[in-house]
């Protein structure tokens, strides 16, 4: 009998240009996922991207950030469910959103590709959106502030706090999702 397999994505952006940028929150909980399994985030060039793999009992996990760059991040979820043959909703997808506060995190089931860079190249690569996410508060930018700098900026020090436990707190919902399932996720990531 063949494992069930999971697929864990992180968006972001490779490079240390944008290293901790509010962008960057799938990446900062990739890195807690790491290190919780115990695994090391290995460059793949055909699948796009750095992935791991970790097995929990009957369950193999594929932890995966995307290399392509945010607006191209389809392209690598593509490559990785056709190389696992996994199934749109055995994937979660985790990324940064400025409609919700600094540090707020939210579960979802499904949901629309919103204004998310990344979530539309993803929903354009497979033609839906019916996947969990998890979406992790960036808030949004100042009035007049440029939007593109606003979401490649640092958090403020004030922000930083939150963020970090966002971070956290989003990792945790990852691995119930893998244990549990989504509804045990966003009981715990949403209240």
């Amino acid at each position: 009998m063949s494992k069930k397999v999971l697929l864990i994505v992180g968006l972001g952006n490779p490079g240390e240009k944008y290293a901790h940028t509010r962008h960057n929150a799938g990446f900062e909980v990739m890195s807690r996922l790491e290190e919780t399994c115990d695994v090391k985030l290995r460059r793949r060039i055909l699948l796009q991207g750095m992935a791991a793999e970790t097995t929990d009992g009957e369950t193999k996990i594929v932890l995966c950030e995307p290399l392509t760059f945010m607006n191209r991040s389809g392209e690598c979820v593509r490559r990785l469910l056709n190389r696992f043959h996994i199934p749109q909703e055995q994937m979660l997808v985790i990324y940064d959103d400025i409609d919700l506060p600094p540090g707020k995190v939210r579960v979802r089931k499904s949901g629309g590709a919103g204004t998310h860079n990344g979530m539309r190249s993803i929903a354009s690569a497979l033609g839906k959106t019916d996947f969990p996410r998890i979406r992790i508060g960036t808030g949004d930018r100042p009035a007049g502030e440029d939007l593109a700098a606003w979401v490649l900026g640092h958090p403020a020090a004030e922000e930083k706090e939150k963020m970090e436990a966002a971070f956290d707190r989003a990792a945790e919902c990852a691995l119930i999702w893998t244990k549990e399932g989504i509804e045990a996720a966003m009981q715990f990531g949403n209240k």
